[in-house]
């Protein structure tokens, strides 16, 4: 009998190790290790030396050698992703009937209408609502932490609007469920449908989008021009709104459940950011709707295509599949990625190499958007012998709230003015500033309020927990956003996870201290590489930006000469590392001029985003600065993105950000061009040339690869290059690390 069942059974889901690439990315780990053993048996050496065998400082030589231990160690844990890669297929057909599907509750967050067009975020909860997955198992929130009229206004016109929409894409089967997409796309959606009839119904519906753009846009222009005095983003009460309760005719389709929410702030409170928004999220729609799986998007991140529900429950509604699954996550692709991509604003190594390698070793983190969890692994599973008490010390003081978690509580809303009145009034008690106090949320249930990266940290507990997630890359994006397009936003943006990231590096949470024992070493070494990468790649870089250069300017050398064996080491680790680099990016679908701008954005955040977010968390830990978190812009300005499109830099930013990079820029192009005057002059003096030729190609090389610094600094006149002001200052500041420098280094 047993064997019959098996026999019958067909999976619903394949996971594909990728052992062609095991085998290279193993190979390449141990040769280059080995290299790198080579070079600390180099520096080590130096230190056995007696004192009158050598002319060169201690001083520079030790810090150039933790720069190379730092980057090194950066490198070993970034091994951990290419350890096990795998890639995922699934295949829902095979899915049972609908009626058998458990139910979704998508939460949509924004947080400032100002950053966040309301037109995006409205095709975002369009789409939402059109899923290909049953309209009755189907709910929609809508998260605004703003409190904003506006964007309460713009979901009713949404609603509105999807209640033609939805059975339009039904009907016809489109496979585009975003509105602005489908009307400005020139392509064929789905299917065969050139009748008059589809033409027609095209055609009305197209009419009325554009209708909803108009109210939109009048809805957000009314607000700007006379302004909300009376409303403030930070302090407001709760407002919890079902949409289609207020429906004046009934639908001929049945249509997905839409709820506004906007949490209660009061200025005496601290609200947690985004974590404590879908915490909020996460106690309303228990109480409205229950739906055991979660779909988490970021305002702007519509769904591309309406299958990614079934395509979850594969993993879900496979009966072979462990119960130990938490989320699915599915990567964040973006649909205004220019073919430079001089930002890297598609996070390539993230979502096209180490989320795969990740995948292998027990599941990837959480990753902010587009990713499919189990409301049980938020909240827990309890039965109705736990301690009532007890819950309530976790959970909060909400009787209401504490039987849907040791109940089988199933609500569905029932659209009458009492039940519904009654029912509202129960949420906006659970949205209130105060329910958490003395409770367990944001420290052990829900989203966990620690940092900024409320995503890592809730993924990393949840796996240190015994959790396990899967990665799922289909070849049609599943979602599609919008990515930053200038230097500014970029820079705010890494910043902030950087400052988050660091903030668990530093803390009793360092997964090297907090995870050993409850995950395996290979997961553990990839949160532990995302904890410390804005250190380790802000400190090594600033070391490899003006340690060489301060020696080469004052004629040490820190590197052995050409003619020396020994130079082969760093020969072998700089061309194994560029290699291997490239090989990934070509191999992912990139090209050489991809891997240049990859390897150019990396420089720059490291001696600016990475540093400063590192610095924001050594301030707050003095108490010197309080963690901030500001929204991305998503506002598509049209001169920022031309020059985007066009692949130009623009420097519009901040001082802050601006200085440190044309500061390291002066200071290499000051060692470069006096070791230069100097080999020329002297006539290669004492084999200058040979001794130094590995700092002057360190400076070469960061001169070429930041060339369009180089650019908006001296050639560039346009109001997108980086104004006068910003180079004499940073040359002031280069010509301080020249003399101090050189004054205690050298």
């Amino acid at each position: 009998m047993e064997q019959s069942s098996m026999e019958k059974y067909v999976p619903l889901h394949v996971c594909h190790v990728n052992k062609t690439s095991i085998i290279i990315n193993r190979a390449h780990a141990f040769l280059h290790f080995i290299a790198i053993l080579f070079l600390i048996h180099y520096r080590l050496s130096f230190f056995f030396q007696h004192p009158k065998n050598t002319t060169i400082p201690t001083l520079p030589w030790l810090l150039i050698f933790v720069s190379e231990l730092l980057l090194s160690l950066a490198w070993l844990f970034t091994q951990s992703y290419r350890w096990r890669p795998v890639t995922r297929t699934v295949f829902p057909e095979r899915l049972p009937a609908d009626d058998k599907l458990p139910a979704i509750d998508v939460f949509i967050c924004t947080a400032d209408p100002n950053k966040e067009p309301s037109v995006e975020v409205m095709n975002t909860v369009i789409s939402a609502m059109a899923l290909a997955y049953p309209p009755e198992k189907l709910h929609v929130y809508v998260s605004d932490d703003a409190g904003s009229d506006v964007t309460l206004r713009c979901t009713k016109e949404a609603w509105n609007f999807a209640r033609y929409w939805v059975p339009f894409c039904r009907k016809y089967d489109l496979v585009t469920a975003c509105p602005d997409v489908y009307f400005s796309s020139s392509e064929v959606d789905s299917g065969d449908f050139e009748g008059s009839e589809f033409k027609a119904a095209r055609t009305k519906m197209e009419e009325k989008y554009e209708v909803l753009k108009q109210r939109i846009r009048r809805i957000v222009q009314q607000h700007s021009t006379t302004g909300d005095a009376l409303h403030n983003t930070r302090d407001h009460p709760s407002i919890i709104e079902v949409i289609n309760e207020h429906s004046e005719e009934e639908d001929e389709v049945k249509m997905p459940l839409l709820v506004y929410v906007s949490r209660e702030k009061r200025p005496s409170h601290h609200h947690n950011f985004k974590a404590g928004a879908l915490n909020v999220l996460l106690r309303v729609s228990t109480m409205i709707s229950n739906s055991p799986y979660i779909l988490m998007l970021d305002c702007d991140m519509y769904c591309n295509d309406p299958t990614s529900t079934r395509q979850t429950m594969c993993y879900y509604c496979d009966p072979q599949t462990p119960s130990s699954i938490a989320f699915v996550q599915f990567p964040q692709t973006f649909r205004n990625i220019c073919e430079d991509d001089i930002y890297d604003g598609e996070i390539r190594n993230l979502m096209k190499i180490f989320w795969h390698g990740f995948d292998g070793v027990g599941g990837p983190t959480i990753s902010g958007s587009n990713f499919y969890i189990k409301r049980e692994a938020l909240l827990g599973s309890f039965s109705k012998q736990q301690e009532l008490m007890a819950l309530k010390r976790s959970f909060g003081p909400s009787n209401d709230f504490i039987k849907t978690l040791v109940e089988d509580y199933k609500p569905g809303f029932i659209h009458d003015g009492e039940s519904s009145r009654m029912l509202l009034e129960k949420a906006n008690v659970l949205a209130s500033c105060s329910y958490e106090n003395q409770t367990s949320w944001g420290s052990k249930v829900g989203f966990l309020y620690f940092c900024v990266v409320e995503d890592y940290f809730t993924g990393f507990t949840l796996h240190r927990k015994g959790w396990k997630s899967v990665y799922l890359y289909p070849k049609k994006p599943q979602f599609l956003g919008i990515a930053t397009t200038n230097f500014n936003d970029t820079s705010i943006q890494w910043r902030r996870w950087a400052s988050g990231l660091t903030s668990v590096a530093i803390s009793k949470f360092c997964p090297l201290i907090y995870g050993p024992l409850k995950m395996s070493w290979v997961q553990l070494m990839c949160y532990s590489e995302l904890a410390f990468m804005p250190l380790l790649n802000c400190l090594s870089l600033w070391g490899f930006a003006l340690i060489p250069q301060l020696c080469l300017f004052n004629d040490i050398s820190l590197y052995p000469k050409v003619s020396d064996s020994n130079f082969n080491i760093f020969f072998i680790i700089f061309v194994s590392a560029i290699l291997k680099s490239l090989y990934e990016v070509v191999t992912t679908g990139g090209q050489v001029l991809t891997w240049r701008n990859d390897w150019r954005i990396w420089m720059m955040r490291s001696v600016t985003s990475y540093f400063y977010g590192s610095l924001d968390v050594v301030f707050n830990k003095l108490g010197m600065k309080e963690a901030s978190f500001l929204p991305t812009n998503k506002v598509i300005d049209d001169e920022h993105a031309k020059l985007y499109e066009m692949g130009i830099f623009d420097f519009r930013t901040a001082t802050t950000f601006l200085a440190p990079l044309v500061t390291v820029i002066l200071v290499n192009i000051a060692a470069f061009v006096r070791a230069l005057v100097v080999n020329v002059v002297d006539n290669d003096r004492d084999g200058f040339w040979e001794k130094m030729f590995g700092q002057m190609f360190l400076s070469f090389y960061i001169l070429v690869s930041n060339y369009t610094v180089i650019e908006g600094m001296i050639i560039r006149r346009d109001k997108a290059s980086i104004p006068l002001y910003v180079t004499l200052l940073s040359g002031v500041f280069s010509v301080f690390i020249l003399l101090i420098g050189s004054a205690i280094l050298c």
